[in-house]
């Protein structure tokens, strides 16, 4: 797979080198200085790391690169290198007339391609949702349907953006390939235990496997950018996180979140640590209001921001910014939009000098301001790629505008599109793979090995788990295609599965609560976050924090005996151990 560059000491050189150059002679005509938001100051602050001549980097290194190629681009290219919107349609160039409606009303033009193309983009994010989606509210329509079709759309998207003044930097394809509840491929790929399983696995080298599989996938998929993992750490019951999570504790997470950068990233597909400083320390949904973080600087410091550092130390190439209070901080202003947490911590405290990304730009907290003025702020806060504006149109126009009225500083600009030219090359030089490597059996079995370390027993002896005699699954409502899955899984392990009449084993999931769960089952698995377990009468109590197939299929290896289950919660669940298997 292709190189991935994680050269910080010469992407900060090549950045002021850059910088100082365009910044002084290359300013548009009666530039003044710019008017700042609230939350810091206009100018970039000097960078945190040691800079190094640029001539010391090689001329092929991805900084090199990236600063000859900026040095070329007119301010409109400027400008289109910092976006990264979603279009309408599964298709570059031919849509249906109602994606041809949406992408006009979102930037006056009738295709992706033609997106691309007009206003310049440095990048394409891939949309859609699923039915436990807790996203779901800012996925508007989807590009999504099978592999063979999203290499069809991403091949049409890198070649009209070939076109471009930029070309030369591979247009940034991106996608919430997460796993869980938010996973925009589903089909024909291999599907991964959620986070949250993991994180009950607790080994990284597992994570790492399993990811590497991923990633490899979704380069094939002509895909490479994740916006993936997340390194929230689970404090409270959120919702909108929950299984996303790798856990409550912020080290073991941290090891979790370090595995699946260095995972992606080997496959050539940038890793995205999001979302940053922390929306597991709120129970609220920032794609609803605008979640407040009360905590003080100092718990955040030890609790929330440990795996953003332990993704950083693996090399992740991006991080994405939350729509985040952070009262502690910068009291009132989202994190997107906070010069103090973008550049003062998350760049000068804890050394992050790649690609800060911000969270949807379509969602309320967002939202306050037009779309080029927040596209102006989040710039101005430290941001360096716009992502999901509500209006193309006008965030580009808003942003061209500042830069040429001086409102938004030129340096400020030049540095984020440096970064995101940086990390382009970075992603270069290496051919796509073939769709045959999509769920080939050893991606199916670094999935099942990680599904399989996750199974958690938090009632009933660890020795007693398997079942004998007949067996019936049961769940919640809206669970028909895992109850097969099990069923299938059960069956092929040499189980007997009945429709009535035998032990119960009961499933339940995302969204599932007290009124879910059945008195009479004899096994009770939690296939999302565990919580619900506290109230279930069951004498068996298993998590497999996921209903992928590897879970259901490890799953049924416990439940038939030829399996250990070896997991730990990795959240606290009331009145439960994390495990009840010595170890």
């Amino acid at each position: 797979m292709g190189r991935v560059s994680t050269t910080p000491r010469r992407v900060v050189a090549v950045l002021v080198a850059v910088t100082m150059l365009l910044a002084s002679g290359c300013s548009a005509a009666g530039q003044r200085p710019g008017s700042v938001p609230s939350s810091g100051p206009a100018e970039p602050a000097p960078p945190t790391a040691p800079a190094e001549p640029p001539s010391s980097a090689a001329p092929d290194d991805p900084a090199t690169l990236a600063a000859a190629l900026v040095a070329e681009l007119a301010d409109e290219d400027l400008v289109g290198q910092v976006l990264m919107p979603y279009a309408y349609g599964d298709r570059a160039t031919k849509v249906s007339a109602g994606s041809a409606a949406g992408n006009r009303a979102l930037a006056g033009v009738d295709t992706p391609a033609e997106m691309v193309e007009k206003y310049r983009l440095g990048g394409l994010i891939l949309v859609g949702f699923s039915a436990d989606d807790p996203t779901q509210g800012n996925q508007p329509t989807t590009n999504v349907d099978n592999p063979k079709q999203v290499r069809a759309l991403t091949t049409g998207l890198r070649e009209a953006a070939g076109k471009l003044a930029a070309g030369p930097a591979p247009l940034l394809i991106g996608i919430d390939q997460e796993f869980g509840v938010v996973t925009r491929v589903t089909e024909g790929v291999t599907m991964l235990p959620s986070a949250l399983a993991a994180g009950a696995a607790g080994d990284a080298a597992l994570t790492e496997a399993a990811w590497r599989a991923a990633g490899t996938e979704l380069a094939a998929m002509g895909i490479n950018v994740d916006f993936a993992p997340v390194a929230d750490v689970l404090v409270t019951r959120s919702a909108v996180i929950g299984s996303r999570s790798f856990g409550a504790d912020p080290q073991r997470a941290g090891q979790q979140v370090g595995g699946a950068v260095r995972g992606l990233q080997a496959a050539g597909v940038a890793a995205t640590v999001k979302h940053f400083p922390g929306h597991g320390h709120s129970a609220d949904d920032s794609h609803q209001d605008l979640p407040v973080l009360g905590q003080s600087r100092k718990k955040l410091a030890a609790q929330a921001w440990p795996p953003f550092t332990a993704g950083i130390e693996a090399g992740a190439l991006a991080v994405m910014s939350a729509h985040l209070d952070v009262r502690s901080v910068d009291p009132g202003v989202p994190a997107t939009f906070s010069y103090k947490l973008l550049t003062e911590v998350l760049r000068g405290e804890l050394g992050f000098q790649g690609v800060v990304i911000t969270d949807g730009m379509n969602m309320p907290p967002a939202r306050r301001w037009g779309p080029g003025e927040a596209a102006v702020r989040a710039l101005k806060a430290g941001n360096d790629l716009i992502l999901m504006p509500p209006n193309v149109s006008q965030a580009y126009d808003g942003l061209l505008a500042a830069l040429r009225d001086g409102s938004l500083p030129r340096a400020r600009l030049v540095e984020a599109v440096t970064r995101v030219l940086t990390m382009k090359f970075s992603l270069s030089g290496a051919p796509t793979p073939e769709l045959s490597t999509l769920a080939t059996p050893a991606h199916r079995a670094a999935a099942r090995a990680l599904a399989a370390a996750a199974v958690t027993v938090l009632r009933g002896r660890c020795d007693s788990v398997a079942l004998r005699g007949p067996v019936t699954v049961t769940s919640s409502d809206g669970r028909a295609h895992t109850r097969a899955a099990l069923t299938e899984a059960l069956t092929e392990a040499g189980v007997q599965v009945v429709p009535s009449g035998g032990k119960i084993v009961h499933l339940v999931g995302y969204g599932d609560r007290a009124g879910d769960l059945r008195a009479d089952a004899a096994v009770t698995v939690a296939m999302d976050t565990p919580y619900v377990l506290a109230q279930a009468k069951s004498p068996t109590l298993l998590a497999t924090y996921s209903s992928s197939l590897a879970s259901m299929t490890a799953l049924a290896d416990v439940l038939a005996g030829k399996a250990v289950p070896a997991g730990r919660s990795p959240v606290k669940v009331s009145g439960l151990p994390a495990t009840t298997c010595a170890g």
